[in-house]
């Protein structure tokens, strides 16, 4: 079977990092925010929806919707962001689609790695077969992303006060990386565990991704409840 890894972590932590590494290796990636977008493409019935909740205004020139504008809309308030999941549609049946046509179409020895912001709280890391954590600094991503995005101080601070700490998710990964800017040790990092993780792929020894049991602890305290992606 394929090996399959979600790579997760806040916003500037530096994911896309991490899963360029792996490419290198010969993953095959996919970005969940880009995939979940399309959802909301226009034409679709969920840009429909988007458009009708949060306002024509979230339009931008080239009729697509505008991100920033969007984010400026429900970043910070969770009661926006449930609703802006709700206008999007089917996000989890999306996102596994993609890792079951990865499962089905991949060679014995395939890599991918779906990528995303959210991968632990919605369950999508029970679909793979190790899932990663990328952390940083609080300082160091906020000054990422206010140097990638443009963001001035208090809107970086925003998009960051609604991201959970690293250390509440590290129960459910399998391997944290640490991403404060010396992408040399990122890198011998990554490709280490790889290396480990598919030598016991191989020999039938990797464990299950504790994600597995992580999420049955939650829903068994919680109910079955979907969050966002």
């Amino acid at each position: 079977m394929p090996l399959i890894l979600g790579v997760t972590g806040s916003i500037a932590t530096g994911k896309s990092l991490v899963c360029q590494i792996l490419v290198e290796q010969g993953a095959l990636h996919c970005d969940a925010d880009k995939l979940v977008h399309r959802l909301y493409d226009p034409g679709t019935p969920g840009f429909a929806r988007v458009v009708a909740e949060f306002g024509a205004d979230v339009v931008g020139a080239d009729g697509y919707v505008d991100r920033k504008v969007l984010g400026s809309k429900v970043f910070g308030n969770p009661a926006a962001m449930r609703r802006l999941t709700a206008a999007m549609g089917d996000i989890s049946g999306a996102i596994q689609r993609e890792i079951e046509g990865w499962r089905e179409t991949l060679p014995a020895d395939g890599l991918a790695v779906m990528e995303a912001v959210n991968l632990i709280e919605p369950g999508y890391g029970r679909w793979c077969d190790q899932v990663w954590l990328v952390a940083a600094d609080h300082d160091v991503a906020r000054a990422r992303l206010m140097a990638r995005n443009a963001l001035t101080e208090e809107e970086a601070e925003q998009r960051l006060k609604s991201q959970r700490p690293w250390q509440d998710r590290a129960p459910a990964a399998d391997f944290v990386v640490h991403n404060n800017g010396d992408i040399a040790a990122v890198r011998a990092a990554v490709l280490d565990e790889l290396r480990r993780i598919r030598h016991a792929s191989t020999a039938g020894t990797l464990p299950p991704t504790k994600m597995l049991a992580w999420w049955e602890s939650r829903e068994q305290g919680t109910g079955n409840r979907e969050q966002r992606p």
